[in-house]
């Protein structure tokens, strides 16, 4: 088992910056792929930004978080990191942070990921 606790979320205005965290315990993940998934209210949960543990290549689905989202990972301590910077409204949404053991188009769906943690809400007001 492993569990995943994501922190960081808030309340900022558009154009703020928040650093969200993922702190991950429990069994060896370092043949994972842990990414950053996020969901708005009635929408799907989208994928954001991820990257396998023990490698450096970054996956994104799109380029609506290009040179605004930075994913960044601190394998000593199995923490990930999404610094969020120029948020607008439309980033409001509760954030994942997912780890499976996923290839190909599965990298985009959150229902192929093995563990996810609680979720943290972060809300741009306008």
């Amino acid at each position: 088992q492993v569990q995943l606790a994501e922190s960081g979320g808030g309340l900022v205005q558009t154009g703020g910056s928040l650093r969200l965290s993922c702190a991950a315990s429990g069994q060896d993940i370092s043949s994972y792929l842990v990414g950053w998934f996020r969901q708005a209210p009635g929408k799907e949960r989208e994928f954001v930004q991820g990257m396998r543990w023990n490698e450096d290549t970054l996956f994104y689905k799109d380029d609506s978080v290009k040179g605004r989202f930075t994913f960044s990972k601190n394998n000593a301590e199995n923490t990930v990191y999404l610094q969020m910077d120029s948020l607008r409204p439309e980033d409001t949404a509760v954030y994942y942070c997912e780890a499976g053991r996923v290839y190909g188009m599965n990298i985009f769906n959150g229902a192929k990921y093995d563990f996810w943690g609680q979720g943290t809400q972060v809300t741009v007001s306008s």
